[in-house]
């Protein structure tokens, strides 16, 4: 008895309740924002309609997009939002997945935890079935040259297939292609900045219409405003950053003059100002100016635009600030930011600059034929109207980033849910052989993967049970790439059937995953601060 209470007396109870509150409320968000964005997976995913407060609508299918106009307010359900953004900035495609898969791993999770094992046992087990993960896909995954641009194409069409604009994936995977290997640099070839190539969304016209140009266009017309012209040939083109108008004071103030001689002496003066610039700019051979948008006065007066059509300079104004780094580099030229500065050697130089018309009365200007050009390229996206044109360009961004991760990381690898249910079978196979709680958790996570096949399966109305255990089977018989063809409605080779996606958005879409549930499942307390 005397022993009894002795324990009694040193045994303190702990209460854990508030700590598994909080860890189920956080589960229980991501998971709803997980399950929000996990009807628009695969290409016979549905798209959403978002309409902002300002009333704005998106129709995207994009789930960085998605979860980005979102405005979630539960700390952990951002995790989620931040974790679809970060699979963006790193392979650019497969956002949707990334999300699902996150939101399949905490309900696996869940389960765990009601099971009374450890979260941190949790955690480290999803770390270590993460790693295998990698070198089951990488060990699957098959190289691929540059060279190859067939394949290039194929893995571009293939993020294109899920997105709006699915139907123009034969106009838009070879363009997306061509323009991620014109930039290039042969001397970094793993580097590629896609702010290198610039997109211009003009409305009208059908996306059929969208091209590639190698070149420069600037969705602005030429300032027809004194009859300058508005072709030029042979053209030398100057960037300039600052402004062909009469001076103004430092300080605000106005000057009084009272007599007409002292009028007709400020405006001669003006004249003389103007005209000193623009016989200096004409002295270099400049026959077409391209001048910066400036805040602090007008950039270009109506009198300077005469005397620079007088002096046959085509003029084209109001270029944005975060423009000019991108033009410069691709003509190859200096901006110049003082009239003192203007000199032949800052000159950019090009065959052909035109204002062309487009069928619907827009026009665009074109820079064709530049001389020792920059590794640049410019897409004209069209669009009929602002929800298609919006949508084509994410939809041609997600390819650009699908072809940069191929430079990058030279592997291909099957899509169509084969990869998952690969890894699921090879991770339950390994759960076998660890000891404890690990193998029970590394079984449930590899459960959990088998969520990507199921939802591709019940988006495209298939029976997604018999779909699943019919793809077990078949990887169970060895056949690594067997995956669901959402077209035919049933289980084929799937890298025979084109539908591919590079490694790297696979490796990246597991490892964010994991990292974001092992985040959410390390919490156990939320503490506001006022």
């Amino acid at each position: 008895m005397a022993a009894a209470a002795k324990t009694r007396s040193t045994e303190t109870f702990v209460d854990n309740k508030r700590k598994d509150d909080i860890r189920n409320a956080n589960i229980a968000a991501a998971q709803s924002v997980a399950n929000a964005v996990r009807t628009s997976l695969g290409p016979k995913g549905m798209d959403k309609m978002i309409s902002t407060s300002s009333g704005e609508v998106i129709i995207t299918n994009d789930g960085a997009t998605i979860l980005n106009k979102m405005e979630v307010l539960q700390p952990a359900a951002k995790f989620l939002v931040e974790l679809s953004k970060s699979q963006d900035v790193v392979a650019g495609d497969g956002t949707t997945t990334v999300v699902v898969i996150a939101g399949s791993l905490l309900k696996a999770s869940l389960g765990l935890l009601t099971s009374g094992i450890h979260p941190t046992i949790v955690s480290d087990s999803l770390h270590k079935a993460s790693i295998k993960a990698v070198e089951v896909l990488t060990a699957m995954a098959v190289p691929v040259e540059l060279s190859d641009r067939d394949s290039l194409v194929k893995s571009a069409s293939t993020s294109l297939n899920s997105k709006v604009v699915s139907q123009y994936s034969t106009l838009l995977a070879p363009l997306a292609v061509d323009a991620v290997l014109s930039v290039v640099d042969p001397e970094k070839p793993d580097l590629v900045d896609l702010k290198d190539i610039k997109i211009v969304k003009k409305l009208g016209g059908t996306v059929d219409d969208t091209e590639s140009i190698k070149g420069l266009i600037f969705d602005k017309k030429v300032s027809h405003a004194a009859g300058g012209p508005t072709r030029v040939e042979n053209a030398k083109i100057g960037v300039i950053q600052f402004q062909i108008s009469p001076p103004k004071t430092d300080i605000e103030q106005s000057i009084v003059v009272s007599d007409y001689s002292q009028m007709d002496r400020i405006l001669k003066e003006e004249r003389n100002y103007i005209l000193g610039m623009i016989k200096k700019i004409k002295a270099t051979g400049c026959n077409v100016l391209l001048i910066q948008k400036s805040i602090l006065r007008d950039a270009v007066t109506d009198l300077s635009l005469h005397y620079l059509a007088k002096a046959k300079i085509l003029v084209i104004k109001d270029i944005e600030r975060d423009e000019i780094e991108f033009i410069t580099k691709t003509l190859n030229c200096l901006p110049i930011s003082n009239i003192e500065h203007f000199r032949a050697e800052k000159l950019g130089f090009a065959d052909l600059v035109e204002e062309v018309p487009l069928g619907d009365g827009g026009k665009i200007v074109k820079i064709t034929g530049i001389k020792e050009m920059g590794r640049t390229t410019s897409v004209l996206v069209r669009g009929s109207n602002h929800l298609v044109l919006d949508e084509a360009e994410r939809s041609l961004h997600d390819a650009l980033c699908v072809v940069r991760c191929l430079v990058n990381k030279k592997f291909l690898i099957a899509g169509g849910g084969a990869p998952e249910i690969e890894l699921s079978r090879q991770l339950g196979a390994w759960a076998k052989v660890l000891q404890g709680m690990e193998g029970y958790c590394v079984k449930a996570f590899a459960e959990a993967l088998e969520v990507i096949p199921y939802t591709l399966a019940e988006n495209a109305g298939l029976n997604p049970i018999a779909i699943v255990t019919e793809l077990r089977n078949r990887h169970a018989q060895g056949e690594i790439n067997a995956g669901i063809n959402v077209r035919k409605g049933q289980i084929t080779n799937i890298l025979e059937e084109n539908v591919v996606q590079p490694l790297l958005v696979s490796t990246s879409a597991v490892t964010l995953a994991t990292e974001c549930v092992r985040m959410i499942m390390k919490i156990d307390d939320i503490v506001t601060v006022r």
